[in-house]
C-alpha cells in the first residue's frame, strides 16, 4: 500500500492517465514478489503439476490416452490443473486473509484505485499460471520427447493463461464469503473434486459415464478441452460453446463477489 500511495503523491507531474497505470504496474508487481516470497504458495502452485506431470506423464505414463502419447495429452490437462490452482489460491486465499487482517479497509482508506487490488491479484494469477504452462511445456519437449511447434505452444499458453480469468473470478467470490482459517481448505474441497470430475488427473474417456455427463456441467472440463483441442486430443466440440460457459460461469462468479464486497462495505459504513 506505501508504494502505491507513493507512486499517486510523488508523481504529480505524470498525465492522470498514466498516473494511475503506475498504481496498477506497481500493485501487480509488489504483490506478484509478495506471493513468489510466500514458499507455501509459490513452490505447492508451481510444483504441485510438475511433480503430478512427471509421475503420471513421464514415469508411469505408458498407456495410450486415445490414440495419444501420455506425455502430450496431460500437458493441457495438467496445465489446467496448474492454472486453476494458482488462479484460486492467488486471489481466494489472499483475498480473505487481507479481510481477516483487515488489510481491506486500509486499501479504501488510501488514494489508490478501487479495482487495482482485485486487478493485481488477477495479474498475479496470470503470471503464475504462465510459468506452471511453460514449465510442464519445457518438461514435455526436453524429457517426454513431445513434439510441440512454437505457435502451437504459443496458442496453448494464451488458451490457458486466458482461461485463467474465470477462476480469479470464482477465487475472488470465495474470498469473500470464506474466512482466513477456512479459506485453505474451503479451496480444497472444490479445487480438488472439481479437478478429478474434469478429467484433469484421469483422462475423461477412463472417467465412468456418469462423471462424464457431470463434467460437462463444470467449468474445469470446459477448459481443459479448449486447451485439449490446441493439440489436437478434444472431443471434437465446438469452441465456441466453451468459451460461452467459462465466460457465463466468470459473469456469475463476479456478481456473487460484488455482492460479497458490498455486504462488507456495508457492514463497515452502515
Amino acid at each position: 500500500m506505501a508504494t502505491t500511495t507513493a507512486a499517486l503523491t510523488t508523481s504529480s507531474h505524470q498525465p492522470p492517465t498514466r498516473k494511475i497505470l503506475t498504481v496498477y504496474w506497481k500493485e501487480a508487481k509488489y504483490e506478484f514478489l509478495k506471493n513468489l516470497r510466500l514458499r507455501m504458495y509459490s513452490v505447492a502452485t508451481i510444483f504441485f503439476p510438475l511433480m503430478f506431470y512427471v509421475l503420471f506423464g513421464l514415469v508411469l505414463g505408458r498407456r495410450s490416452m486415445g490414440g495419444f502419447n501420455p506425455a502430450s495429452y496431460l500437458i493441457p490437462t495438467y496445465g489446467t490443473f496448474g492454472v486453476i490452482g494458482a488462479s484460486l489460491f492467488g486471489t481466494a486465499a489472499g483475498l480473505a486473509a487481507e479481510r481477516g487482517l483487515g488489510w481491506l479497509q486500509v486499501k479504501r482508506a488510501s488514494p489508490m484505485p478501487t479495482f487495482a487490488y482485485f486487478t493485481a491479484k488477477i495479474a498475479m494469477s496470470m503470471a503464475f499460471s504462465a510459468v506452471v504452462v511453460l514449465l510442464l511445456m519445457l518438461l514435455g519437449v526436453t524429457l517426454g520427447g513431445v513434439h510441440l511447434p512454437l505457435w502451437q505452444a504459443a496458442k496453448l499458453l494464451g488458451v490457458l493463461v486466458a482461461g485463467s480469468l474465470p477462476f480469479c473470478a470464482m477465487g475472488l467470490a470465495i474470498g469473500y464469503f470464506a474466512g482466513p482459517n477456512s479459506a485453505p481448505a474451503t479451496i480444497n474441497m472444490i479445487y480438488l473434486p472439481l479437478s478429478f470430475c474434469s478429467g484433469l488427473w484421469v483422462p475423461i474417456m477412463f472417467l465412468p459415464k456418469l462423471l462424464q455427463q457431470i463434467a460437462e456441467f463444470l467449468p474445469a472440463y470446459h477448459l481443459s478441452q479448449l486447451a485439449l483441442g490446441v493439440v489436437g486430443a478434444g472431443r471434437q466440440e465446438s469452441n465456441w460453446t466453451h468459451w460461452q460457459y467459462l465466460i457465463g460461469f466468470t459473469l456469475i462468479c463476479l456478481g456473487v463477489a460484488r455482492f460479497g464486497l458490498q455486504r462488507d462495505e456495508g457492514k463497515l459504513y452502515g
